[in-house]
């Protein structure tokens, strides 16, 4: 018991352990089943192997996302002597679950839009990957995307598109191929790297999870930049991985409340306070205090 809070204290508070139901236990091995698996374990997967309901798993495992996030500020990729290779990808479609994206027509009948889902990543060769959810891709994306999370002093390799030329030309080095003449490698300048992530990727995002919606893209984002930033070639196996994954969860929270709504807990609390507040005040005066019914 907090004495300054007036609430209970547990070492579940302040994670994203808290206020979970799920024993410890369950929470651990999820934690190791995701950490370990390289293209992701679906929710379904989880409430079967752990007893536990599908709801629950599902809400367990955005929260393991959560918890695998880097933080609010991350250093920057690359640095003097390394090389950043960036590319993008789609998937899915923007906007599956809005009605918007939904047009009618008497020839065709309900169609969806084509616009798929815009992801860009930065991989750091023999390092880590940060990959970035964007409305566009443009110059002016890949400007802030690179400028944001890429060390100036890197040396970047990109394909051809035309949108890296303009933000190429801030890093020390700039290096292109041509994949529209099946130019995929030239001496050292390649993109493999990177294609080589959107490969385990989209395999895990295709085969395991099937589906993603837009407002929860970048969870799975952080999910497989995680595990490709601490894999076995950097020399952190699946344990070492599975502790980086649990200390990640300090300090992080993930209601499950609809956007928009405030939370019960937070409301309750603040009542609570608000009343032992006016209480210290009523005293201060002189005046007794009893608690009513509905307080108690």
């Amino acid at each position: 018991y907090c004495p300054s809070c007036q609430d209970k204290f547990t070492v579940r508070v302040g994670s994203i352990f808290e206020r979970s139901h799920i024993p410890l236990h369950k929470w651990l091995l999820a934690f190791r089943l995701m950490a370990s698996s390289k293209k992701g374990i679906s929710a379904h997967q989880l409430h079967r192997t752990l007893g536990i309901t599908y709801k629950s798993a599902w809400f367990m495992a955005h929260r393991i996302r959560e918890a695998m996030a880097e933080g609010r500020d991350p250093e920057p990729l690359g640095g003097k002597d390394k090389v950043i290779e960036a590319d993008e990808t789609f998937i899915g479609r923007e906007g599956s679950h809005d009605p918007k994206a939904w047009t009618y027509s008497n020839e065709k009948g309900w169609q969806r839009s084509d616009a798929k889902m815009k992801v860009m990543t930065l991989v750091e060769r023999g390092g880590k990957a940060r990959s970035v959810h964007v409305d566009r891709i443009t110059s002016l994306g890949a400007y802030l995307v690179l400028s944001q999370h890429a060390d100036p002093q890197s040396e970047l390799n990109t394909d051809e598109a035309p949108y890296y030329r303009r933000v190429g030309r801030s890093f020390a080095k700039h290096e292109s191929v041509n994949h529209a003449r099946e130019e995929y490698a030239r001496g050292k300048v390649t993109t493999n790297t990177v294609e080589g992530f959107f490969s385990i990727f989209k395999r895990g995002m295709k085969g395991v999870y099937q589906h993603c919606g837009e407002k929860h893209l970048h969870r799975y984002l952080a999910e497989f930049d995680f595990r490709y930033s601490n894999r076995a070639k950097l020399g952190i196996d699946d344990s070492d991985r599975t502790t980086l994954a649990i200390q990640g969860a300090e300090g992080k929270r993930l209601t499950y409340r609809r956007t928009g709504q405030p939370s019960a807990v937070k409301a309750a609390r603040a009542r609570r306070l608000a009343l032992l507040a006016q209480r210290r005040a009523f005293r201060a005066t002189g005046i007794r205090v009893y608690r009513s019914a509905e307080e108690g």
